[in-house]
């Protein structure tokens, strides 16, 4: 089948990519000529495990090609959109100017028959709209939704080997057509298994906002606790285990630590209530407010701990911190809570270092006054606080006994709950986690 992908970001990259590898003829379009180029040439603008050598392999098949030719999209039975809905400047509501742009640029292309299908997460209502403009100038294609629910960090995998497919579709013999064509679409993973699921447009708009803002909910719940342990005296890692051992509440996501950050779930939840008011049922979702409210108090809480820490004042006192993208196997550093506990402890005086594995050159585009370390031991060396603020596997698995000969005072505060307490202890280390004693 020959597909066609408008937007060439993260999700659109790794989603023509995975397309190309499970044997359809994809043509990626971006605006961007820089994206085309390396994405041409075999090469992610951004660090995602496993997508180079999937590039790499898709574009030598002959597969998989990119460009910034809109006309390129012409023949191409399915045209996914993908591309990015970030917040609007000084809003909630997300920015819906890409998606409106994509799908005009293949409006002067679609031939009948032809699928337009939403990856975008947007808010409800939108694909309606889309639907009937799409109408409006071929009457014979369709527009259906599909969202996406890749992680960072594991998005290939994700698009291969989905753990749930949701179509939102028309009814009637349209819906039941595009159905047909998607399940061609997707065909490797629905025969390994994947759960597929077929629904209507509202819904499937609102699974990704749903799932995004639950994941949300239940972060800051444990974060929550963590501050009510902090009060008490109470160990939040030993209470997160106590309750995920209940099967109706689980233990993924019940990691108490600096929050959640990235371009999805803080810009989601805030546009998931802002369409709530739009509907007039903003009380339904009032509850995410705290929920947005007590993910931003962790960085507060954890500048406060640094200071606690440093006697009452981070003024001047050199820190490392260890980790600046918003989770580990990314170079996202898009509202990420690593770098915003940096930079405000620079912004208060501060004498801060920063490493990261991967994000250290999209930081440093972000915060250009932070000082940065390509190597880890640079970054400790004659440190009077350690912060491990994003749990990276080379931090988790650092030995204490090596980093006590770099530092110049044994302080470690471990943002993420992910060290080992009692080695960093034994090597004669003060630690403190957000949550525990």
């Amino acid at each position: 089948m020959l597909i066609s992908v408008v937007g060439c970001g993260y999700l659109g990259a790794v989603h023509a990519a995975c397309m190309a590898e499970l044997g359809h003829e994809v043509v990626g379009l971006d605006v961007l000529p820089a994206q085309v180029e390396a994405l041409s040439a075999g090469q992610a603008p951004f660090f995602e495990p496993g997508l180079p050598e999937i590039l790499s392999s898709a574009g030598a098949s002959g597969r998989l090609r990119f460009t910034t030719d809109p006309t390129a999209v012409a023949g191409a039975r399915v045209h996914f959109v993908c591309v990015g809905t970030p917040q609007r400047s000084g809003e909630m509501a997300a920015d819906l100017t890409y998606v409106d742009a994509a799908v005009e640029s293949l409006l002067p292309h679609l031939a009948p028959g032809d699928l337009v299908v939403g990856k975008s997460t947007v808010p409800v209502g939108t694909a309606e709209r889309l639907a009937r403009r799409v109408h409006e100038v071929q009457p014979e294609a369709e527009l259906v939704w599909n969202p996406e629910f890749l992680r960072e960090g594991k998005a290939v995998q994700d698009t291969l080997h989905p753990d749930r497919i949701v179509y939102g579709v028309a009814d009637g013999p349209a819906g039941e057509r595009a159905v047909t064509v998607l399940d061609e679409v997707y065909a490797s993973a629905i025969a390994e298994g994947s759960p597929r699921l077929v629904g209507d447009l509202a819904t499937a708009q609102l699974v990704k906002v749903a799932a995004n803002s639950f994941l949300a909910t239940k972060i800051s719940f444990i974060n929550a606790m963590a501050e009510l342990c902090e009060a008490s005296g109470a160990d939040v890692t030993f209470l997160a285990d106590a309750i995920g051992l209940d099967e109706r509440i689980g233990r993924s996501f019940l990691n108490a630590g600096l929050g959640f950050g990235g371009g999805c779930l803080p810009k989601d939840i805030r546009a998931f209530m802002a369409r709530a008011g739009e509907l007039g049922v903003d009380q339904a979702l009032s509850f995410l407010r705290e929920v947005d409210a007590i993910n931003m108090r962790r960085r507060v809480r954890m500048v406060d701990l640094a200071r606690e820490e440093l006697g009452g004042s981070i003024q001047g006192r050199r820190i490392a911190v260890l980790g600046s993208s918003f989770k580990p196997d990314s170079d996202d550093v898009r509202d990420s809570p690593a770098l915003s506990v940096a930079a405000q402890m620079s912004l208060q005086g501060a004498s801060v270092v920063v490493t990261d594995p991967q994000a250290i050159e999209n930081s440093r585009r972000k915060w250009p006054d932070l000082v940065f370390a390509e190597d880890v031991d640079d970054a400790l060396t004659g440190a009077e606080l350690v912060l491990v603020l994003t749990e990276w596997q080379q931090y988790v698995s650092l030995d204490p006994t090596h980093v006590a000969g770099l530092v110049r005072d044994k302080r470690v505060l471990d943002g993420r709950n992910c060290l080992d307490a009692a080695a960093w202890r034994a090597a004669g280390f003060s630690y403190r986690a957000l949550g525990r004693r």
